[in-house]
């Protein structure tokens, strides 16, 4: 969810097993919460790229901090051996890591550093209607005709919603923006692909390495600057009480509270909860990043906008549900 579930989603259907009613309504309950912490992420990322740390620099320390705690779950958890990969899967984990996890979590940054946040998450939750063209055209799985109503309400509900009033958006922003859907789609097609033959847990360990290595190598030149900037002290939003707070506090919290905490949630959310339902609530993240936005940094939108806002959501919802049933 802000950056999306960084989770691999099991295929869309009930999780294994009968679910026991009870649990139905602690599962949305703990994904409302994932998606709390992702819109509150958005917020504290944006402080952070406002202090210096660019959006290269702030991705390779989501990835290698992310790949770090994991790491030491398995560990701790004794769950070593779930780390060995038979080589016919190695291509698959490259792929997953670096044009799934790398790339969403840089062209994400990027597109929030300059763009609207909530026009930012809008233009990267278009995933779920990019893998259901994917899934209905290139891998040939049954689709329901819900996606043609889904592509023609997202594709209108954008062309509100990027309607800026005072100027137009940042080109660069917009195609870092489209560049983290496209990137999504490969998140999640080469993920549920990946966790039909592994654990989910270690799938995401290694994804998060590959992304670490990769982040870092494009995030070379800038880690000096990163590291200086990691020092300092930066100011906070007025609206959560002013003051400053260590720059490196921020970005553990963007690791720990902003990655880790909603990740955790909604893997444990996937076994009480459809996959299907998990992500429909997820969309929400985009609803509470734009909140966060107009909450911590005024960017208010037009009536116009929250308009196109609505119908992109309904167009994403119905997206999911057209491959609800595979």
């Amino acid at each position: 969810m802000t950056d999306p579930l960084p989770v691999p989603v099991s295929p869309p259907g009930h999780p294994a097993g009968p679910v026991p009613p009870a649990a139905r309504p602690l599962g949305a309950s703990l994904v409302v919460l994932a998606v709390t912490l992702f819109s509150l992420n958005a917020g504290t990322s944006a402080v952070v790229l406002g202090a210096g740390v660019t959006p290269e620099a702030l991705a390779a320390v989501r990835a290698v901090g992310t790949a770090a705690v994991l790491g030491l779950a398995l560990v701790a958890a004794g769950r070593v051996r779930s780390l060995r990969v038979p080589p016919r899967q190695w291509p698959w984990l490259l792929l997953y890591g670096a044009g799934g996890v790398a790339l969403v979590q840089w062209a994400y940054f990027v597109a929030i550093d300059r763009l609207p946040i909530g026009l930012a998450l809008l233009l990267e939750y278009l995933s779920p209607l990019l893998i259901a063209l994917v899934a209905r055209f290139a891998l040939g799985r049954p689709v329901s005709r819900l996606v043609w109503p889904a592509l023609g309400l997202a594709l209108g509900g954008l062309a509100l919603a990027t309607r800026v009033p005072g100027g137009g958006l940042d080109p660069v922003g917009v195609l870092a923006g489209f560049g983290a859907a496209a990137a999504f789609a490969v998140y999640f097609l080469v993920g549920e692909r990946l966790v039909a033959e592994r654990d989910a847990l270690s799938t995401t360990f290694w994804g998060f390495t590959v992304a670490s290595v990769i982040t870092v190598a494009l995030a070379a030149p800038a880690l000096p600057a990163a590291v200086r900037a990691a020092g300092d002290w930066t100011g906070l939003p007025p609206a959560v009480g002013g003051g400053s707070a260590p720059v490196w506090a921020l970005l553990a919290v963007v690791v720990m509270a902003g990655t880790l905490a909603p990740f955790a949630l909604v893997t444990v959310a996937l076994g009480r909860l459809p996959a299907t339902l998990v992500s429909i609530i997820g969309t929400g993240e985009v609803v509470g990043a734009a909140a966060v936005a107009w909450w911590w940094f005024g960017q208010a939108l037009t009536a116009v906008q929250v308009a196109g806002f609505a119908l992109v959501v309904s167009g994403v919802v119905l997206a999911l549900l057209a491959r609800r049933d595979r």
